[in-house]
C-alpha cells in the first residue's frame, strides 16, 4: 500500500492552482473536468514521488465548520517539508504570503504557518538532518 493522493479543501479551484503552482512552487498534474468542478492535483517539483495534491472543492457541508475550527485555533490542515526553511520563508514573504506562525524553532524542528488564501492554514516544517 502506497499514498497516492491527499486533499486539501479549497474554495476556488483557479485561485488554488494559482497559489499552489505560481506561489508555492508546485506544478500541475492532472486538470480532469468533471461537471461543475475538476480533479485537479499538484505534485512537488523536488520530489521523485507519484503522490498528488488535490485541490478539491469545498462544497460538503462538513468542510466549512472543520476548516473554520482549525483556522480559529491556528492549527494547519496540511504540513509540506523544505529543506532550507528559512530561504523558502523569505522567498514566500517576498511573494506576499500571510503567515499567521511566524519562522520558529521547537526541539530542532523548524516550522511556520501559512495562509493559502483558499481556507486553509499550512504547516511547513523543516526536520533536523
Amino acid at each position: 500500500m502506497r499514498l497516492h493522493v491527499t486533499s486539501v479543501f479549497v474554495n476556488d479551484q483557479e485561485k488554488a492552482l494559482q497559489f499552489y503552482t505560481e506561489v508555492l512552487g508546485f506544478k500541475k498534474e492532472k486538470d480532469i473536468p468533471m461537471g461543475k468542478f475538476r480533479w485537479l492535483t499538484v505534485k512537488s517539483k523536488q520530489q521523485a514521488s507519484d503522490v498528488e495534491l488535490l485541490l478539491e472543492p469545498a462544497t460538503h457541508p462538513a468542510v466549512e465548520p472543520y476548516r473554520s475550527a482549525l483556522v480559529k485555533d491556528g492549527i494547519p490542515l496540511a504540513s509540506f517539508a523544505v529543506t532550507d526553511i528559512q530561504s523558502e520563508y523569505n522567498r514566500l514573504q517576498e511573494k506576499g504570503v500571510n503567515f499567521t506562525q511566524e519562522l520558529s524553532e521547537m526541539g530542532g524542528v523548524k516550522i511556520a504557518v501559512l495562509d493559502d488564501t483558499c481556507g486553509n492554514l499550512i504547516q511547513l516544517i523543516e526536520l533536523p538532518t
